[in-house]
């Protein structure tokens, strides 16, 4: 649909916010308090960020050798070892679409409508007048 023909509101232009107003003077303390706390509680993680990776590289053998187990897999106890069966090649055949099929006999007289959108074919005068009637 165009943009002409939609209300006002599906525009895109003039939606540029002003500055935020608060309800009160306690809304925009306590804001500016979350703000501040969140600035401090990223420096303390930058802070930290080398101890992290150090305790990482620490750990990642023993992680590396875990992961290698768990990949094994189960073990299979001997003499039960599944064989590997071939699948049959029947070689290669082109996937092609068929030709439209039509309808090329005199049996069916044509289609009537019963009920709404029921298509059933007519194959005599007879049914025709019936189902013009809605009779079955």
């Amino acid at each position: 649909m165009s943009m002409h023909l939609l209300p006002p509101m599906y525009s895109t232009t003039g939606k540029k916010k002003g500055p935020k107003k608060w309800a009160s003077a306690e809304a925009k303390r306590r804001e500016q308090l979350h703000k501040e706390t969140w600035a401090r509680t990223l420096k303390e993680l930058d802070k930290l960020k080398p101890q992290f990776s150090r305790e990482v590289r620490a750990l990642k053998p023993a992680l590396e050798k875990s992961l290698a187990m768990m990949s094994s897999g189960p073990k299979i106890p001997p003499g039960r070892e599944t064989p590997r069966i071939a699948s049959l090649d029947t070689g290669w055949v082109a996937c092609t679409k068929g030709a439209d099929q039509e309808y090329t006999g005199s049996a069916v007289l044509g289609i009537a409508v019963q009920h709404k959108s029921c298509l059933q074919p007519v194959f005599s005068q007879e049914a025709a007048v019936e189902s013009a009637k809605m009779r079955r």
